[in-house]
């Protein structure tokens, strides 16, 4: 497997998840709970996240097969929606998307003691459209199995990363503070967006437009 492929998938796939992004929204959402609870839910987020994620790798292209779309028409669609999410980014869209989110979750339900592991940490903070297009995406390019199980181990990684934020959420956002959570919003929404025309480009290449680099 191309290191290189490794290194763009561990990229793609931490900068559509954003688990820096996604810290503050779980601040908010677990404030005033014990820390034990607190860390039961960011636990219980990741889980959810990683089996949503998990589904989709093994039966996206079966049911995207059985509707009748190919991969590349897929890696273009794919391509344009992630490009949508790095002008969210970009413009701070995102963030107020996010915390309109977390407002609603907190109106639907007043308790402290509610659980908002799987909406909206889990789904759609951590396993939304774009982390669900992304891991089909990057699986139809891995090829084979041991590819796959590649793919499988970065996207691991990058819900294990997630993890250690959530459970160091208050250290973290003592530290970076709103202007270095904004810069770094700001920087992975440029990569997203450099990324993305990627999966575009594979895509128009694979239906006879254009040729490889290189």
């Amino acid at each position: 497997m191309d290191s290189a492929f490794l290194v763009s998938a561990f990229v793609t796939l931490f900068v559509v998840m954003d688990p820096i992004g996604t810290t503050p929204v779980f601040i908010a959402l677990t404030r005033g709970m014990a820390p034990a609870r607190r860390r039961a839910i960011a636990v219980r987020a990741c889980l959810v996240a990683l089996g949503v994620l998990l589904l989709f790798a093994f039966l996206g292209e079966a049911v995207l097969d059985f509707v009748g779309i190919t991969m590349p028409a897929f890696r273009i669609a794919g391509g344009l929606l992630l490009f949508l999410t790095a002008l969210d980014m970009l413009f701070e869209r995102r963030n107020k998307r996010r915390a309109s989110t977390a407002e609603e979750a907190e109106e639907e339900d007043d308790d402290p003691d509610s659980d908002p592991s799987v909406f909206p940490m889990a789904i759609p903070l951590l396993a939304g459209p774009g982390a669900i297009t992304t891991i089909i995406l990057l699986v139809g390019r891995a090829g084979d199995a041991a590819g796959t199980a590649a793919v499988l181990g970065v996207m691991s990684s990058v819900l294990l990363i997630a993890l250690v934020l959530l459970l160091a959420s208050n250290l973290i956002e003592r530290a970076l503070g709103g202007i270095g959570i904004t810069v770094l919003t700001r920087l992975f929404g440029l990569l997203l967006a450099a990324l993305s025309v990627q999966f575009v480009a594979d895509g128009l290449i694979a239906f006879g437009f254009g040729t490889p680099p290189g």
